[in-house]
């Protein structure tokens, strides 16, 4: 077959295919340059999940007359001038490709009124053919409908989802958008039904609760945070509330509501021990940079941008998440000394610091307590003997739970889940200096296959960080001479064997895992098994140690590790105050 030049009209449908996907792409590219334009109130009419009828109205500032034929033109815009403004991009749009990609597979007619004129202007593009244009009344601002979507490319037509599915995804997009502006009142409406009104007034927690629902909007944690460059603020679910999956993690980025895994994943990691295994949460993050430290001009739907420093911005949310989160996590202790709740949480915010936890931040941290004071290098001791114990023991159930009464309530307590929190804090609270190991009367050799020894060859340094003197003896084979104190109960060769064991059943490489992923699993295998009885000492020195952690309420892999039975439950359930 010859080489030759593609006609316009199907250059112009390829191209269109790249920005305008589905009808979810037409009501985004028409939403950001309605909030380009500076609108107020927008207003987005849908009908059959957009293949029919979309139509997006807004009170911005308008298009003169003269200019609205080369809106529709391909890469014109008002946004860009030189190369070097790419690198500097302020608005949301900035390619000059949305209204000429809709025009080329749709029916597209633009009606626009600038401020100062009497008259608006209408002009009619279908199939990419540009009409006259024409005289029309109609208020400031600026309206788009399109019509027919993919009429003329009915293979893209075909392979649209079902009508539920589209408006579920346009929903999507309208939701985030009236996220990102809650100064701008938004209205769309789906098949002549109202679907989601917001009001305008800058309340983001109002629109989360005609989102998501009352109760879940009122139950979102609040971030604020501000580091050199960066500004953070937004919404995260407590570890009460999670999800299967990381969808409803959203996160905009100078006002974009982009998609990058790195960033999900930062917001994953603020979570690590406090969540069950495959749970994750919700949040809603809007992070301000400045317009030169990203480049958006990364995909042709702009929803993925790169940073200048990745690793900054990684851990700046990472940071910012994690203090947030323990911020509002639930004291588990009363102050002797009167310490305010704030200066707790301060001490809590710390101490699960990457500061503190020795992460990328490299950095020292201090925090400013509701007294004034400063604090700084504080020790996990001296957080511990600021808080009496308040659970007072009751005994054993099943040689599993521990029963234990406070001033609310009942407390059960999986005496599993209790001693890996205990044992995974007190490990990572002895990174700061040198793990105390304890060395073996008699080294125990440990035979593993040539994969595994590979592993732990190339993590040798780290083994004995973590407190595992290990040396090679021959292939396959390695000496253990010192465990890690707190593992001193443990067989040896267990220990070393969980490390390997636990690698092969995630497919993760030893090079990739983090000291406190590592430690959570020693510490899993090291820790008190279900059906072990307890001695009533042994039971109250466990519970001690698990109200002096910082989160005492989950094991490091993020199940529970006790269950609060309120007086007001029990009594409702022996009947003294009536059953809800």
């Amino acid at each position: 077959m010859p080489i030759r030049i593609l006609p316009l009209e199907v250059a112009s449908q390829i191209a269109a295919g790249e920005v305008i996907e589905r009808p979810a792409s037409v009501v985004k590219e028409l939403l950001e340059n309605a909030l380009d334009a500076g609108a107020s109130q927008i207003t987005i009419r849908v009908e059959e999940a957009g293949k029919r009828i979309t139509e997006v109205s807004d009170n911005g500032s308008g298009i003169v007359p003269e200019e609205l034929a080369i809106a529709v033109a391909r890469h014109a815009t008002s946004k860009l001038s030189v190369s070097e403004d790419l690198f500097n991009i302020k608005t949301l749009g900035f390619r000059g490709e949305a209204l000429a990609s809709i025009g080329s597979v749709a029916r597209l007619t633009i009606a626009s009124c600038a401020k100062g004129m009497s008259v608006g202007t209408r002009l009619v593009v279908e199939g990419g053919q540009v009409g006259q244009r024409q005289p029309t009344g109609m208020p400031v601002g600026t309206t788009v409908r399109v019509e027919d979507l993919f009429y003329n490319v009915p293979a893209r037509l075909k392979f649209l989802k079902s009508d539920a599915t589209e408006r579920r995804q346009i929903d999507l997009v309208v939701m985030r958008y009236a996220l990102a502006y809650p100064h701008t009142r938004f209205n769309l409406i789906q098949d002549g039904r109202s679907v989601l009104q917001t009001s305008g007034k800058g309340d983001r927690r109002d629109i989360l609760a005609s989102l998501y629902g009352v109760e879940i909007a009122r139950s979102m944690l609040e971030i604020t945070y501000e580091d050199i460059g960066i500004h953070i603020e937004g919404f995260i679910s407590p570890i009460s509330l999670t999800r299967s999956n990381r969808r409803e993690i959203t996160l905009f980025v100078n006002g974009r509501p982009v998609q990058d895994v790195a960033l999900s994943s930062a917001v994953v990691q603020a979570y690590h021990t406090l969540l069950m295994v495959g749970r994750y949460p919700m949040a809603i993050l809007f992070i301000t940079l400045p317009a030169e430290a990203v480049d958006v001009n990364v995909h042709p739907t702009k929803a993925e941008v790169r940073f200048q420093d990745p690793n900054k911005m990684y851990a700046t949310l990472r940071q910012a998440t994690r203090r947030s989160l323990l911020a509002y996590s639930p004291i588990q202790g009363i102050d002797s000394d009167q310490t305010s709740h704030e200066d707790a949480r301060t001490w809590h915010a710390w101490l699960e610091s990457p500061a503190f936890q020795k992460s990328s931040l490299d950095r020292t941290e201090t925090f400013e307590g509701a007294d004034g004071k400063t604090y700084g290098e504080i020790q996990q001791s001296q957080l511990s003997n600021q808080f009496t114990s308040i659970l007072r023991l009751v005994g054993q159930v099943a040689a599993t739970y521990l029963v234990a009464e406070g001033p609310d309530g009942l407390y059960l307590i999986d005496q599993h889940a209790a001693h890996e929190r205990v044992l995974f804090e007190k490990y990572i609270s002895q990174l700061q200096d040198t793990i105390p190991a304890q060395a073996l009367l008699q080294p125990v050799r440990v035979e593993v296959n040539p994969a595994n020894a590979n592993l732990i060859n190339d993590q040798l340094p780290l083994l004995e960080k973590l407190g595992f003197t290990v040396e090679p003896f021959g292939p396959g084979m390695f000496i253990l001479r010192s465990i890690p104190a707190l593992l001193s109960g443990m067989d040896p060769a267990a220990a070393l064997h969980t490390l390997v064991e636990d690698f092969e059943e995630d497919e993760t490489p030893l090079q990739s895992e983090v000291e406190a992923k590592i430690i959570a699993r020693v510490c899993k295998r090291a820790a008190i098994k279900s059906g072990h009885v307890l001695s009533m000492e042994e039971q109250r020195a466990l519970l001690s140690d698990l109200e002096a952690c910082q989160s005492p309420r989950t094991c490091p892999h993020g199940r529970p590790t006790m269950i609060h039975l309120s007086v007001d439950l029990l009594e409702r359930q022996f009947g003294r105050r009536g059953a809800r």
